[in-house]
């Protein structure tokens, strides 16, 4: 299997707030974003392996900044880095002015999903190659963030995370 960039897997989703999608104070559902995030990382994770996905875990969302009614939200995925069965996602979320044109990061999240079989089995991926130095650091944290979560699920001893020990030593 021959590895891919992240930009291979590049998704970019636009859409308007409607006021349906907003809370009392007329800024975006917490949970309207995560659903938009969902489903552009999902088609991220789909576009680097080519195989049926399913979100397995939704390791980090920053809501930095509210989205207003009548927002422009962009969301931008790609996938971070590849592991047997798994790929971690980073997302970007972005607020366009409406009078400038000028867009502001408001939020990011990190998913990871897994591919599977027509069965519904975990089957392999391709391995990613970073190509900016953006890419190479999420690349790098990744196996960082893989290696804490499976520690503190109990399925990794620490002695094991050899990622996490750099850090420390």
């Amino acid at each position: 299997m021959q590895a891919k960039t992240p930009e291979q897997s590049k998704t970019i989703m636009t859409d308007l707030v409607l006021p349906s999608e907003t809370n009392p104070l007329n800024n975006l559902f917490g949970g309207e974003l995560l659903a938009r995030m969902d489903r552009c990382a999902s088609i991220a994770a789909r576009r680097h392996s080519r195989r049926i996905v399913v979100t397995a875990s939704v390791n980090h969302v920053a809501f930095n900044r509210s989205v207003p009614l009548g927002s422009v939200v962009t969301v931008e995925a790609k996938v971070s880095r590849a592991f047997k069965t798994s790929m971690e996602v980073f997302l970007d979320v972005w607020i366009e002015d409406r009078e400038s044109g000028l867009r502001d990061k408001a939020n990011e999240a990190i998913y990871t999903f897994v591919a599977v079989d027509e069965t519904g089995r975990p089957t392999t991926v391709p391995e990613i190659s970073p190509e900016t130095e953006l890419e190479q650091q999420r690349y790098d944290a990744a196996l960082r963030r893989k290696q804490l979560s499976l520690v503190l699920a109990g399925k990794m001893k620490p002695n094991d995370a050899t990622e996490l020990k750099a850090l420390f030593s």
